[in-house]
């Protein structure tokens, strides 16, 4: 996830249990465009011991082929295509998600990829743009590309993140393709990720924002297939974390309001696992200084409860009266 699961984030996560495998932020790739030197260190400063796969984004062919090339001198598991991102930046830059709208430029960018990439080549795409009417064609021209894995989120791009994701798809994903496949979207729990594995038969789960929320979950997940009992973290247990969260991400060499801006990133995630009212997120959301980031977080999370960390369903706000309204009499 762009600008949030960076190497410090993947330094950290590494000590809670961590994924077994790790997908870079994606570089981003354009016709004058070099290796991004930050998103570099985490395949040359690699600190998981686990595999890295290299993420592109962009849709010119040269381009995208010169910097697959460049990247396979490095230590990488794989080259990536993200034809995912669902944000509006990209897609309609015709990247990411906004490649779904034209299958056929896919499959020119997908032959040409799989002819200069000597490694594993891998794609995470999504169901199409605004709906799936296209994904059996898109599967067709994955399964014509010897892809060594592909990672199904199940939402369209114009569904973004809506609560309800389509698994029965990432299952035809699974039925119709020769390679592995990841599913995505929604990975919230254990229990969530073993009856999404049990419904689509995925080979393995992506997990993006419930990462961040969590970092236990990697750890859960195992717990819960070796039929385990599943660590809980406690309120001090998650406090504790953020604390880690900051030290770990917030460079002093930026003004303090930057970094308290930087962990309100991470805290859009954290918080909607945190309590239901949304009242937490509302008091983060408004601090500016570390110390009054740090006195909300002590105020809801400074107790030994047990928390699941899966996000709330919203609790809807209370609709105010009409400004004219008159109070009924009793």
């Amino acid at each position: 996830m762009q600008d949030v699961t960076d190497l410090p984030f993947w330094r950290l996560v590494a000590t809670y249990g961590g994924p077994d495998l790790y997908f870079t932020e994606y570089f981003r790739v354009h016709a004058t465009s070099n290796l991004d030197k930050t998103i570099l260190r985490s395949i040359t400063e690699n600190p998981t011991g686990r595999p890295a796969i290299a993420q592109l984004i962009g849709n010119d062919v040269p381009s995208l082929v010169r910097t697959a090339l460049e990247l396979q001198h490095y230590p990488i598991a794989a080259v990536d295509l993200n034809l995912g991102c669902p944000a509006p930046v990209v897609y309609r830059k015709c990247a990411g998600g906004g490649l779904l709208r034209e299958p056929d430029r896919i499959d020119t960018i997908l032959g040409a990829l799989r002819d200069a990439i000597r490694i594993r080549f891998t794609v995470k795409t999504r169901l199409g743009f605004e709906d799936c009417s296209r994904f059996d064609q898109l599967l067709a021209i994955f399964s014509r590309h010897s892809l060594d894995l592909l990672s199904v989120h199940g939402r369209t791009v114009k569904e973004m993140y809506q609560r309800h994701v389509h698994y029965d798809f990432i299952a035809r994903a699974v039925a119709s393709l020769p390679c592995p496949v990841l599913a995505n979207g929604s990975v919230d729990s254990a229990a969530r990720a073993g009856a999404i594995l049990n419904s689509t038969g995925a080979r393995g789960l992506m997990i993006g924002r419930g990462a961040i929320r969590n970092p236990w979950i990697f750890h859960q997940i195992r717990q819960s297939l070796a039929g385990q009992t599943l660590f809980r973290p406690s309120g001090l247990d998650v406090l504790n974390y953020i604390r880690a969260l900051y030290d770990a991400v917030c460079s002093n060499e930026v003004p303090e309001s930057a970094r308290v801006q930087k962990m309100k990133k991470y805290l859009n995630f954290i918080g909607t696992g945190v309590e239901p009212t949304g009242r937490f997120l509302y008091e983060i959301r408004r601090v500016s200084t570390r110390n009054e980031f740090f006195k909300v977080c002590e105020c809801h999370l400074l107790h030994d409860r047990p928390l699941d960390l899966e996000p709330f369903d919203p609790i809807p706000a209370p609709t105010p009266p009409p400004i004219n309204s008159v109070p009924s009499q009793p």
